[in-house]
């Protein structure tokens, strides 16, 4: 329509202008438009989806003529494509074809040839099918044979035999049971003075017909054959002979890999397959595929030659260049495949339709088996596939191919640990990897256990025998020099990954590039989008997945799928961020990625079912958000344990990007998460890198809650200086802020830390003006918490009736407005005072309230405190197996959040525990862990204790060193 090729972008565009051209000046229904777009299952944005495909094309269309992209109009119905007759090659066809039914001979011929000529392949070859066009498609089909029949029929009326007979072989190759293509060949063989082979031809169109359709040649070849016979008698001339295919097999497979290795499942998966093929009167196609470089071929190529005596007609290869700048045309691989098998150039057929009809009968009775090496589409495969017999197809591609009917699809991964480490071993020699097994595991990571990169490393390290494993191992450390160093000769990981990366929609590509800056990482689905900034992206990590350029790795909690790079591929990703994108737009990629993470944690800290006093979530003043946060969130808790490591790493990812505001706000959305599962390690290495980027900003909000926070972890560590000095200094900048919240929530962990570090009377003082601040801010939570800390310090000096007071009221209040989780810790203090007091059955009912509160909201970390609690009144009250079981699992919380205090408190359990069970020897071994704790902690009233327990053990006790490390590990 406009006189020029024009790119039009990936296939949805294309398809749906080929419908419209289709159907010209005809209304096109949106429901069919997306019926051809998405034939599975149609997105929640197609409709809009379409309007962007017709507004691009109408953009790219005028780039050669404002007119002609006038052409794409919207109708209430649809789009309708406005064109002349003559416009359109389909609608010149015919015509052509029309007009030439009415001419003599030698104009017809002008006319059917220029129609003929307009065909350069199938109707839309090179695009998915779709139902919606079959019967358009089926009926330009019919039109061009007809067409092509009643050309040559001219060509032979005119006398052009020899040219004529070429063409009807080709024809014939695809379509053999057409009678009528049968009897213009004879005619013009018998024309050119080649009567044996027009014998010959009926002969084979006798058999084709009795084996095929068990039918006898039609009347009118009957009669021609009846006047053959009579000119034969006559003294006809004879033909010669035609030429006996070769009788050896074809065997094309390239060399098998002598040091192939691994890939056992796979490969047995395969040969048992393909094996099966022997009772089978189907042909069997298989799809490996997989990222570049990860030995798709290799595999193929074992898999033939394991199996070629069950396939004795032949093995055929073919490299079909699928990621190469010009993939080869099923037309121009179709003769080399037919030569293989025997078809001449001269009866080689014209068209790709004729060609692959020929390829079908040629395998349907043989029992071959093709490797079709890097297939770019499922296009490029169909025309080369066998329809019928016995032959088995393996295909290697980077592409997943979901539209290739019948296939089956086997993805192929990197290697196992093992098979690296055999695989280096293998090329360099077995007395190289164990002299240095470090510095080799160091070098297949950095491969990423991809064996076109082990076989880089392996090359090089055998020509340079003089290089040590750890001299390569420290210049693959350098993500930024990786790929350089993973080259050599003609194999390099760059340029494998780069003719994966050429073939990505801009689109994809761009998406590409932004999900290598993230770090390696698992990521969400949204987070393509954010790269994008788009609210959706779903087809865009389609096609990396099918690209195996992204690899989808896990599902949440919430079934939320998650995803990776490679490692190479991120790193080529980063790279060639820095190339194709600026720094500012690269920032901004990751501005919307951690504005994203942070809005969905701060949403998941506000849906979580307990209140987590003093820890922070502050949103961020705007920014990319998240389209679906219920569905991605759905059990918050399952959110953060899928995104816990991913956080982490965001918020270093912030920092390295300077983006400080993000990483201080991160971090604090993060904690409530880290509180609650006792991820103490990833608190404190967070708050470290946010404590910085507040500081470097001079933002104070930021400074207060992370020092407040930092001062909460040192208490639960036992550092009681740090802890004090941290609160203290959140308070002071809380007060200059001013916010009265954050002050008193500062307070009330200064209170906590001055109670068990044994400063009573100020802790009494801090918790009451907490008490105060929380009033005046309205904070009825934080009143609880203060309540809380008030009767604790009326409790650690036996004043009884005022911790009652106050834990009465603290309890009563958490109730009133719903706080379950204030309500449990209120319990949990209630118990202690019960025991106290010896009132050991209402202090375990007590506690077991609290317990299965604690239980209810999923906190692990207050459940382990509360237990020991519940362990010290069963030991008390004679219930040891319990007690034992109870503290048993308190141990190892402790252990695992590093709070020593509790720590020596179970331990000192423990060994009256066993003492009760006259275990004396496992007692000690508790004990003498306990004393070694409180001495540790500065605690001497404590240690004393615990000394004179050990003191009233029987003589002779003590346990050795190695045996003692083992029971208290075992608890």
């Amino acid at each position: 329509m406009c006189g020029r090729v024009l790119p039009l972008g990936g296939p949805k565009p294309r398809l749906l202008l080929a419908t419209l051209l289709l159907q010209p000046n005809v209304a096109v229904s949106a429901d069919a438009l997306i019926d051809v777009l998405w034939p599975e299952k149609a997105p929640r944005s197609a409709a809009a989806n379409i309007r962007t495909y017709v507004h691009a094309l109408r953009r790219r269309l005028a780039e050669a003529s404002p007119d002609v992209a006038e052409r794409i109009q919207s109708r209430s119905a649809g789009y309708i494509l406005t064109a002349d007759a003559d416009e359109l090659d389909a609608t010149r066809f015919q015509e052509l074809a029309a007009r030439a039914q009415k001419l003599p001979p030698e104009q017809a011929l002008a006319l059917l040839t220029e129609a003929d000529e307009l065909w350069r392949g199938e109707v839309l070859e090179d695009l998915p099918h779709s139902h919606t066009w079959g019967s358009t498609v089926a009926r330009l089909d019919e039109l061009r044979l007809s067409t092509q029949e009643q050309r040559l029929k001219t060509r032979v009326e005119l006398g052009q035999h020899t040219d004529a007979v070429v063409e009807l072989r080709g024809l014939l190759a695809d379509h053999p049971l057409r009678e009528e293509l049968w009897e213009q060949l004879i005619i013009a063989l018998d024309a050119d003075g080649r009567t044996a082979e027009a014998f010959q031809a009926y002969a084979q169109v006798e058999q084709i017909l009795m084996d095929e359709l068990d039918t006898e040649p039609g009347p009118r070849l009957q009669a021609l054959h009846t006047r053959l016979l009579a000119a034969k008698r006559h003294g006809a001339r004879s033909g010669a002979r035609p030429v006996a295919p070769s009788p050896f097999p074809i065997c094309q497979l390239p060399l098998d890999l002598p040091d192939f290795t691994g890939r056992t499942e796979v490969v047995d998966e395969l040969v048992g397959l393909l094996r099966q093929q022997r009772a089978s009167s189907a042909p069997t196609v298989v799809v490996l595929s997989g990222a570049p470089g990860v030995g798709k071929s290799s595999i193929a190529v074992r898999v033939a030659h394991e199996l070629r005596a069950e396939f004795p007609d032949g093995q055929l290869h073919l490299d079909l260049g699928g990621t190469s700048p010009s993939p080869r045309a099923p037309m121009d691989v179709l003769p080399e495949i037919l030569r293989s098998l025997g078809v001449p150039d001269p009866a080689m057929p014209r068209t790709l339709a004729e060609r692959s009809a020929l390829l079908r009968s040629r395998l349907s009775r043989r029992r071959m088996c093709l490797v079709l090496d890097d297939a770019g589409s499922a296009a490029q495969l169909r025309p080369l596939l066998p329809g019928a017999g016995a032959c088995a197809v393996l295909v290697t591609s980077r592409l997943r191919l979901p539209d290739l009917a019948g296939a089956r699809p086997i993805d192929v991964d990197v290697l196992p640990d093992e098979d690296a480490v055999r695989l280096l071993a293998g090329i360099i020699g077995g007395d190289r990897v164990q002299a240095e097994p470090d510095s080799a595991a160091a070098i297949i990571k950095a491969c990423g256990y991809l064996p076109l990169a082990i076989r880089i490393v392996g090359a090089k390290l055998t020509h340079r025998p003089s290089w040590t494993l750890r001299m390569l191992a420290d210049r693959l450390r350098n993500e930024r020099r990786r790929l350089d160093e993973l080259r050599v000769g003609d194999l390099a990981v760059h340029a494998s990954v780069t003719l994966s990366y050429d073939m990505l929609p801009r689109g994809a590509a761009q998406a590409f590039r932004g999900l290598g800056l993230l770090g390696p990482v698992v990521f969400p689905s949204w987070a393509v989008a954010a790269v994008l900034d788009r609210e959706d992206a779903d087809e865009v990590l389609d096609v990396l997945v099918d690209a195996h350029l992204v690899e989808l790795v896990s599902s949440d909690g919430n079934g939320q799928p998650h995803y990776r790079l490679h490692d190479l591929l991120r790193v080529y990703a980063a790279r060639q961020g820095e190339i194709d994108d600026s720094e500012a737009d690269r920032r901004a990629v990751v501005r919307r990625v951690l504005e994203g993470y942070l809005a969905l944690a701060t949403s998941a800290v506000a849906m979580m079912p307990l209140h987590v006093f003093g820890l922070y979530a502050v949103d961020g003043p705007g920014g990319w958000r998240v389209p679906d946060t219920d569905a991605v969130l759905g059990d918050p808790l399952a959110w953060f344990d899928a995104e816990r490591r991913t956080g982490v790493a965001a918020v270093a990812l912030a920092a390295e990007w300077g983006l400080d505001d993000l990483a201080w706000r991160l971090t604090a959305a993060f904690t409530p998460y880290f509180d609650i599962r006792g991820h103490q390690a990833d608190w404190q290495h967070t708050h470290a890198i946010a404590f910085a980027a507040a500081r470097r900003t001079g933002d104070l909000l930021g400074q207060a809650i992370v020092q407040r926070n930092l001062g909460q972890i040192h208490l639960y560590q036992d550092a009681y200086e740090e802890a004090v000095a941290g609160f203290e200094e959140s308070y002071r900048l809380f007060r200059q802020i001013p916010d009265d919240r954050g002050a008193a929530i500062a307070l009330a962990g200064l209170g906590s830390a001055l109670r068990i570090s044994g400063n009573r009377e100020q802790a009494l003082d801090r918790s009451v003006d907490a008490l105060r601040l929380f009033q005046r801010a309205g904070d009825p939570h934080g009143e609880a918490v203060a309540k809380i800390a008030i009767g604790a310090c009326w409790l650690a000096v036996d004043a009884f009736d005022e911790a009652e007071r106050w834990f009465g009221e603290a309890y009563d209040l958490s109730a009133l407005i719903g706080d379950r989780h204030r309500e449990a810790h209120a319990l949990k203090r209630i118990a202690m005072l019960h025991q106290r007091r010896g009132n050991l059955t209402e202090a375990r009912e007590q506690v077991n309230r609290s317990i299965a509160i604690f239980e209810e909201l999923g906190d692990d970390h207050c459940v382990g405190y509360a237990n020991q609690n519940l362990g010290e009144l069963c030991l008390q009250s004679g219930d040891l197996a319990y007690a034992q079981l109870l503290l048993v699992n308190s141990f190892s919380v402790h252990r695992r959040n590093g709070d020593r205090r509790s720590e020596a408190e179970v331990t000192d359990l423990l060994g009256r525990l066993h003492q009760a069970l006259g275990q004396p020897e496992r007692s000690r071994g508790y004990y003498e862990r306990s004393l070694a704790i409180w001495r540790e902690l500065s605690a001497e009233s404590e240690a004393a204790a615990v000394s004179a327990r050990m003191d009233e053990l029987p003589a002779g006790t003590s346990l050795p060193p190695r045996r003692k490390r083992r029971h208290i590990a075992s608890a």
